[in-house]
């Protein structure tokens, strides 16, 4: 076997958490074009994952599979990783790039907005990790964490997603040391890439790119492109966190 071959990521399976739209959905297509078999978790955005399934399955069939589960509910953990490796024979790359993401005020704050936030951003990665990880093991395969530049400097109003970031990257480094030297595991923290859906006003949003060296914002086509790169090329890299954010934190 060249060492083209074993980079390439033909024929290997990846599961990529919230990939029915937006960065995910980004993330599972530049894979899938590089020829992984996608499976494409959600949690309520049925109609989406499956027309999106439908169109990688047009370029290549049978390559691409939908999957729904809760990743708040525990027990959804172990079935997901199950029923894709049941499906694909195989697991090679998690993405976990599901995230709750919302603001949290002080004295505002709610178990239920804390239960979802951490469960999303941290209990999440850590229990589809645990999953997946003698998958993985078999595979020499990887993780690749979605996390955040403001897991390094807060938000405001922000304070439960920042913790739960925050943890996020402690847990990449941590399962790094603990699964190695069989599975490497990585973290991409975005900048500006994809506005929040929830509104931001246009000041807001000229602040945060006045800020940026580049001076402007990223494109999802970023973020997967450093996803691929982690998950193909780089395999003597482990335990790290690459900034994806135009040079934004270099102020920090």
């Amino acid at each position: 076997m060249t060492a083209d071959q074993a980079n390439s990521l033909t024929d290997k399976c990846a599961l990529v958490t919230g990939a029915a739209r937006r960065i995910g959905a980004v993330i599972a297509e530049r894979l899938h074009a590089e020829g992984a078999n996608v499976a494409i978790h959600y949690r309520q955005s049925k109609a989406e994952a499956g027309e999106f399934c439908t169109r990688l399955n047009t370029v290549r069939a049978d390559s691409a599979r939908i999957f729904q589960a809760d990743l708040n509910v525990g027990n959804e953990l172990d079935k997901l990783v199950d029923s894709v490796v049941e499906w694909s024979g195989r697991l090679d790359v998690l993405v976990n790039n599901a995230s709750s993401f919302y603001p949290t005020p002080l004295g505002q704050i709610t178990e239920e907005s804390w239960s979802d936030l951490v469960g999303s951003n941290l209990k999440a990665p850590l229990f589809l990790s645990q999953a997946a990880a003698p998958h993985l093991q078999t595979s020499h395969g990887n993780i690749i964490n979605i996390v955040d530049i403001h897991a390094h400097r807060p938000l405001r109003d922000h304070s439960v997603y920042g913790a739960a970031k925050a943890g996020l990257v402690m847990l990449t480094r941590s399962l790094a040391k603990d699964l190695a030297p069989d599975v490497r595991v990585n973290g991409v923290a975005p900048g500006a890439i994809s506005w929040p859906e929830n509104g931001m006003s246009d000041s807001v949003k000229q602040d945060i790119l006045s800020q940026v060296p580049l001076q402007r914002t990223g494109a999802p086509e970023d973020i997967a492109g450093c996803v691929v790169y982690l998950a193909r090329d780089a395999g003597y890299v482990t335990g790290q966190i690459i900034a994806v954010d135009g040079g934004r934190s270099l102020g920090w």
